[in-house]
């Protein structure tokens, strides 16, 4: 049985708690290693570690911070298989969905090569009489990330890369179900010339995540995840005076109208719908047809497409669609949800509920499902179920389906397909998610953009990657200065205009 560690000062070091969490394979329900669980005192000492380094990193110029993000990114793509298999071994998914996991994280890293242009201030001469302004972007100092299951290479490059380009430390702590990947790419980062202790991967549960919370050195959080847990950490951190960014759970629909072009929608909802077992935040979830012949039209589509998937292990080669679910746990919630939906009324057109492999019994395997009839009043509709169950709501007319969505508690990401340039032009200004598609089904941004989204889906003012994280991870500090010529005499004592 292989034992994990954690990373600290650029050295595996195993952990001391005593207490560690099984990391399963979830294709086979096997336990394949154990991962410590730090203790609050470890976090504590391992967070000391990392301001001391950070003094350093901070008076590292924005060109050679820079350039260790060149190598890194250089390492990554070198290290692309290997990543990879780590990704798909212990989350599940298939190597070509495991490979764009890595990528997507790398094009943030990409980005953050570019730190020095993303770091300038703002000068203002002779705002007054002999007085000049001018504002710096400084870090923070000792940041934190807590990373998710579902992306365990992308998620945590999209914290780690910006941050340590803006000079803080970092401590990262991913998921203790898919610690792995983080531990390498934290391998590859020393590699790439990062300083010893600069970033800091420290594996543990709550306990761990409350001693980030508390820590008073720690003066930023990054988090993803559910919902509930979003809503905690963002509390929490904001009530010790942290910096916070917590992204929480989704339920994205995709409206389907009658100009559209039914084969590529279906296409679009069975790729975003079923891709990564359903295990995305930006996941289609819902589908939304704009009246019966639409709604006909639409699931006529879907059903060979869907009956076509093909669900196994990552190791059945790269033409299987999707893997296992992450855990038995999950699998038991989602099948459970299935069975609200058949209960509810809901019309239950594919079933995969049960399925089991040759070989993979144990595996936490669960088929493609598809209802028609689901209504907003339903537990398949109000639940994010996070797995490969994609729900139809039927509509008459554009107006309900667009109040539709805008009623949805969540609003991480939306989708619209149409013919008509004027629909979609209305459908994206007037609805409240975060990240819109207009015939492009899951609508993340380019690295240069930014990601997030809006209502119960996302808690903070900035986002995530892009122009907000470099304004996240870093204080805007503003000097107003006077060189002074000739002799002055006397001193002010009113506080009046700059003229």
């Amino acid at each position: 049985m292989q034992e994990l560690t954690h990373y600290v000062n650029g050295e595996k070091v195993a952990g001391t708690s005593g207490r560690f969490a099984d990391v399963l394979n979830p294709a086979t329900g096997e336990v394949q290693a154990k991962v410590p669980l730090a203790t609050k005192a470890e976090m504590d000492a391992v967070i000391a570690k990392a301001a001391e380094a950070q003094v350093g990193w901070a008076a590292t110029n924005p060109q050679k911070r820079a350039r260790v993000m060149m190598k890194f990114g250089q390492l990554i793509n070198e290290h692309m298989d290997t990543l990879a298999e780590l990704v798909a071994r212990e989350h599940g998914k298939t190597l070509p969905d495991a490979r764009g996991d890595v990528q997507r994280g790398l094009e943030v890293v990409e980005v953050c090569m570019g730190t020095p242009s993303l770091l300038k201030g703002e000068f203002t001469d002779s705002g007054g009489p002999g007085i000049d302004l001018y504002s710096m972007r400084q870090p923070l100092g000792v940041v934190a990330g807590i990373t998710p299951f579902n992306f365990p290479a992308m998620i945590p490059l999209w914290k780690m890369a910006p941050a340590l380009s803006c000079g803080n430390a970092m401590i990262l702590k991913p998921s203790e179900r898919v610690p792995s990947t983080s531990l390498y790419l934290a391998e590859l980062l020393k590699e790439a010339g990062l300083p010893d202790g600069v970033l800091q991967v420290v594996n543990g549960d709550k306990e761990a995540v409350d001693a980030i919370l508390d820590n008073e050195t720690i003066q930023a959080v990054g988090f993803v995840g559910s919902t509930p847990i979003a809503q905690y950490i963002y509390g929490r951190a904001a009530t010790n005076g942290k910096r916070a960014q917590c992204f929480g759970g989704a339920k994205n629909h995709m409206l389907i109208m009658p100009d559209a072009d039914l084969d590529k929608a279906a296409d679009a909802l069975v790729g975003a719908g079923f891709g990564a077992a359903g295990e995305r935040c930006m996941a289609i979830s819902v589908a939304v047809p704009v009246g019966k012949e639409t709604a006909d039209g639409l699931i006529e589509r879907l059903l060979p497409r869907i009956e076509k998937l093909k669900v196994g292990p990552y190791t059945a080669g790269e033409d299987i669609d999707y893997g296992p679910v992450i855990t038995a746990q999950a699998k038991a919630r989602i099948e459970g949800l299935i069975d609200s939906g058949v209960e509810q009324g809901a019309k239950l057109l594919t079933d995969g509920r049960g399925l089991t492999l040759q070989g993979y019994e144990n595996g936490y395997f669960v088929g493609p499902t598809l209802f028609d009839n689901v209504t907003a009043e339903m537990d398949i509709y109000k639940e994010e179920v996070f797995g490969p169950v994609l729900s139809t709501v039927r509509m008459d007319n554009y107006e309900d389906a667009l109040n539709l969505v805008k009623d949805n508690a969540y609003g991480n990401g939306t989708a619209i397909y149409t013919a008509d340039g004027d629909t979609a032009r209305d459908f994206a200004n007037r609805v409240n998610v975060g990240m819109v598609g207009i015939n492009f089904p899951i609508p993340v941004p380019l690295s240069y953009h930014t990601f997030g989204g809006w209502k119960k889906s996302a808690f903070g003012d900035l986002n995530q990657y892009g122009p907000d994280a470099f304004r996240f991870y870093t204080r805007t500090k503003t000097v107003t200065q006077r060189w002074f010529s000739g002799i002055k005499e006397g001193g002010e004592f009113n506080f009046k205009a700059m003229d």
